[in-house]
């Protein structure tokens, strides 16, 4: 038996705020979307390397505040790519932690992603 990484669901609230801060901001890849109808909530797919993440408009999907855990090999290089792009929401530094270099980042809905650099367990 063989288990994959977890996949963690985000609450969203607006498609353009969503695509602005994990497409354009973050860099991840907008990899699809699903609503039932034109008038449906969305629901869409993405990825940051090996890192998958889900954003969900249904109500019951997941909480506005939620977080998760996404470890990067080069936590420096990602930073400095961040804080090379125009973005108003948010100001990126790295915390020294005594298990893990750390980003921590919060979306327009309240959700966290925590990019870390292992350093010992």
């Amino acid at each position: 038996m063989q288990f994959k990484p977890a996949i963690p669901i985000f609450r969203s609230f607006d498609e353009a705020k969503a695509r602005a801060h994990y497409v354009e901001y973050l860099g991840f890849s907008w990899d699809g979307n699903h609503r039932f109808d034109e008038t449906a909530q969305l629901y869409a797919f993405l990825t940051l390397g090996d890192f998958k993440l889900h954003l969900s408009e249904h109500y019951g999907d997941a909480t506005p505040g939620s977080n998760a855990i996404a470890e990067v090999s080069d936590i420096n290089e990602f930073h400095d790519s961040l804080t090379a792009k125009t973005y108003a929401f948010a100001n990126p530094h790295i915390e020294i932690l005594p298990w893990a270099k750390q980003i921590q980042i919060a979306d327009p809905f309240g959700n966290r992603i925590r990019f870390i650099e292992p350093t010992s367990f």
